[in-house]
């Protein structure tokens, strides 16, 4: 189930060269070639998904806790003070290569990293049709 059209799953199956910090039979982890801070990785499963919405949940599980064994790994080996775990979905989500893949970006005190945004409010209304429409 591959895409020989996309890049990550060309890179995730070694055609293409990466800083590979890991390899299993369904996952590379990659170092990013844009860090958002040093050591940002990536997890790329060597199967095509889109995205989380087409991307199984067995995979899925599988995806998580290769992040938490390698970020924990990582904050060793890096000496950073969290991390930060990114997933976009869509482009109006902030994702660019449509192959699933997740952000592991290590965070130092004062990074100026910029990953935030901007607090709402959650109203009565909102929450109320939310609720309803999830019956």
């Amino acid at each position: 189930m591959r895409d020989d059209n996309c890049i990550f799953c060309k890179i995730a199956n070694g055609e293409i060269p990466s800083a590979t910090l890991y390899e299993g039979e369904e996952f590379r982890v990659i170092l990013d070639l844009g860090p958002a801070s040093k050591g940002h990785a990536l997890i790329l499963p060597k199967n095509h998904y889109r995205n989380l919405y087409d991307i199984d949940e067995a995979t899925a599980s599988k995806a998580i806790c290769l992040a938490k064994k390698m970020i924990t790994k990582m904050t060793d080996v890096l000496g950073c003070d969290g991390y930060n775990i990114v997933q976009n979905n869509e482009e109006a989500a902030g994702q660019t290569v449509f192959h699933f893949h997740m952000h592991l970006i290590p965070r130092y005190k004062n990074d100026n990293v910029g990953l935030g945004w901007h607090m709402g409010e959650l109203t009565e209304e909102d929450k109320k049709e939310i609720l309803e429409k999830l019956k």
